[in-house]
C-alpha cells in the first residue's frame, strides 16, 4: 500500500468520478483506476461499485475512507514536525476565532508577526460549531472560543479566562454612571445584541425568558467589533462579556444586578495531534494580552 494510492482513493471517494478525480490528481484515468484496483486487491475487498461511468463507495470503501483520511493527516503532521525542526519557526498558522474574540485577538497579531516574520497567519472567524468542525478536519491548528468545559469530545481544552456578562455603553452615555442596572431596566432599553447562536446571546435569551422580560432588541450583529463601534458612537447599549471591551477605552461595563453570569474562554486543540511550535508561541503571546 502506497501513499499515492491512498491519495487517489480519497480523491475518487470525494468526487465519485474517476475521470474528474484523475484530472484533479494530475494523472491519467487509467493510472488512477489501476492504482485503486491494486489497492482493492491488497485489501481483498472492492472499495467502489462501478456502474458504467458512475461509481459509489461500497461499505468497505466507506470504512477505509475514514482510516485513509487519518493516514494522510498523520503524514502531513509528521512532515510539519520535521519541517519545524529543520527551519525553527516557519510555515503557516491557521487560527479559528469566534466572533466574540475579534477585539481580543487583534493586539496579539502585530507583535507576533514582528517576532516571527517567517510565519504566515490565517485567521478564520465563525461560530463555535463551524470552527470545531474545521478543527476536527485539521483545517485549523487551534481555535479560541467560549465553551462548556464538560463538552470535550475529541478536543483538548486550555483555559484562557473567565468573563462576566455585563451591560456595555459609551462612557458618554448617562447609563455609564450607574453602579449597576436591573434586568427589568435593561428590558426597557433599545439594545444592540450579538446574533442568536452566540454563547452570550444564548445566555441572555434564557435569562430574559426566565424573568418574563421581552427585551427591545433593535439591531442584531454577528460581528462584535462592528457592534461595539455602534455602541461607542451612539446612545445604544449592549450586553456582552466584559473582556470584549478590554481594548475599548471609550466604553464601560455596568454589572447586571442579581445576575452573576460568567462565560469561560478556552483554547481548543484537536485531541492527540501534533501541536505546531508556531501555535504554541502564538498562544504565549495571546496569554500576555488577556
Amino acid at each position: 500500500m502506497e501513499v499515492r494510492q491512498i491519495g487517489y482513493f480519497i480523491k475518487a471517494a470525494e468526487m465519485l468520478h474517476f475521470t474528474d478525480a484523475a484530472a484533479a490528481s494530475f494523472v491519467t484515468q487509467s493510472t488512477l483506476s489501476q492504482q485503486i484496483k491494486q489497492l482493492e486487491e491488497e485489501l481483498g475487498m472492492l472499495l467502489f461499485d462501478r456502474v458504467g461511468k458512475q461509481v459509489r463507495l461500497t461499505e468497505a470503501g466507506k470504512v477505509f475512507l475514514v482510516h485513509a483520511r487519518q493516514i494522510i493527516l498523520d503524514i502531513r503532521k509528521s512532515k510539519q514536525a520535521v519541517f519545524e525542526l529543520n527551519n525553527l519557526v516557519n510555515g503557516e498558522l491557521k487560527i479559528g476565532v469566534t466572533y466574540a474574540f475579534s477585539s481580543l485577538l487583534l493586539p496579539a497579531l502585530t507583535p507576533f508577526s514582528e517576532k516571527y516574520p517567517g510565519i504566515m497567519i490565517h485567521v478564520e472567524y465563525g461560530t463555535s460549531g463551524e470552527l470545531e468542525n474545521k478543527l476536527m478536519m485539521a483545517d485549523l491548528d487551534f481555535m479560541v472560543a467560549f465553551h462548556e468545559q464538560e463538552d470535550t469530545d475529541g478536543l483538548e481544552m486550555q483555559s484562557l479566562f473567565s468573563s462576566r456578562i455585563m451591560m456595555v455603553v459609551s462612557k458618554k452615555n448617562p447609563l455609564a454612571q450607574l453602579a449597576k442596572i436591573s434586568l427589568k431596566e435593561l428590558g426597557k432599553l433599545e439594545l444592540i445584541l450579538p446574533s442568536n447562536g452566540f454563547s452570550s446571546r444564548d445566555l441572555l435569551n434564557e435569562m430574559f425568558r426566565k424573568n418574563n422580560i421581552s427585551p427591545r432588541i433593535k439591531i442584531e450583529m454577528n460581528d462584535v467589533h462592528s457592534l461595539l463601534s455602534m455602541v461607542e458612537s451612539g446612545h445604544w447599549a449592549t450586553i456582552i462579556n466584559e473582556k470584549a471591551i478590554s481594548t475599548w477605552d471609550s466604553l464601560t461595563a455596568v454589572p447586571i444586578a442579581g445576575e452573576e453570569l460568567y462565560k469561560q474562554a478556552f483554547i481548543l486543540w484537536q485531541k492527540g495531534v501534533y501541536r505546531k511550535k508556531s501555535a504554541t508561541l502564538f498562544i504565549e503571546e495571546l496569554m500576555k494580552i488577556v
